[in-house]
């Protein structure tokens, strides 16, 4: 019986290298540029985004992701942003492209993704679901990748939960119909994707862009980069 069936790969960081500080600062920065001519002040969007993104965080399952930031974010404008919502689409369908300059890109990323696939597993874009579905479409494509070649991938729209919590991995396996033992997380987050394990699932850290706020010891980790990686999906993915 195989071990794994189906692999979850997050996003930034793990399939898109990037310094996710330097990209936030960037995107801020070309948010604010597309924004202030509409009347919005850049430091007060600044801040509303990021209280909508905790507000998403903080999401319960009782609503999408989207619902909950346009709620927070209606505190503080009011009917002003609703509004002007189109502007806010338009801006990830057109000036949010410009970010691709803040991102790396690791050809063994695609090449592992598509090595699952060949191995007769099922992949999961496990994206932190904070953004609409065109920003993340538009990120899978600067990895590599198509986001037709996901069996699912997680955005602001489609999700009613965010990582770290471990209720939107169990959601995700419950979406798929597969049993968290079978699958297989693999991201660059200690704090967000190895949570994953909480589950029964097993994680793979990717190093080459870790993120380990709480100063973690990794060594309780399989980890690595891109052929450690690939060599225990290839494992995991073996006959008993």
């Amino acid at each position: 019986m195989r071990e794994i069936d189906t692999v979850l790969f997050d996003l930034d960081g793990t399939l898109l290298p990037m310094d996710n500080d330097a990209f936030t600062k960037g995107y801020f920065k070309l948010l604010a540029a597309a924004m202030m001519p509409h009347g919005y002040e850049p430091q007060k969007l600044v801040d509303s985004i990021w209280a909508g993104t905790a507000a998403m965080v903080k999401n319960d399952g009782s609503r999408t992701n989207e619902e909950a930031f346009w709620a927070c974010v209606y505190e503080i404008y009011g009917d002003k942003i609703i509004q002007d919502k189109a502007l806010f689409e338009r801006f990830y369908a057109v000036d949010f492209q410009q970010a691709r300059s803040f991102c790396g890109y690791a050809p063994a990323a695609a090449q592992c993704v598509r090595e699952a696939q060949a191995a007769g597993m099922q992949v999961v874009l496990a994206s932190n679901p904070i953004f609409p579905a065109v920003a993340t479409e538009s990120r899978i494509r600067w990895a590599g990748l198509e986001p037709e070649e996901f069996a699912l991938y997680t955005t602001y729209e489609n999700t009613c939960y965010c990582k770290p919590n471990p209720a939107y991995y169990r959601d995700v396996a419950q979406r798929l119909g597969v049993d968290p033992a079978a699958c297989l997380m693999v991201g660059n987050d200690v704090t967000e994707d190895m949570v994953a394990r909480t589950l029964g699932m097993r994680v793979f850290l990717l190093t080459d862009h870790i993120i380990n706020r709480q100063n973690e010891p990794i060594d309780r980790y399989p980890h690595g980069s891109f052929p450690e990686m690939m060599a225990y999906i290839d494992r995991a993915a073996g006959e008993e």
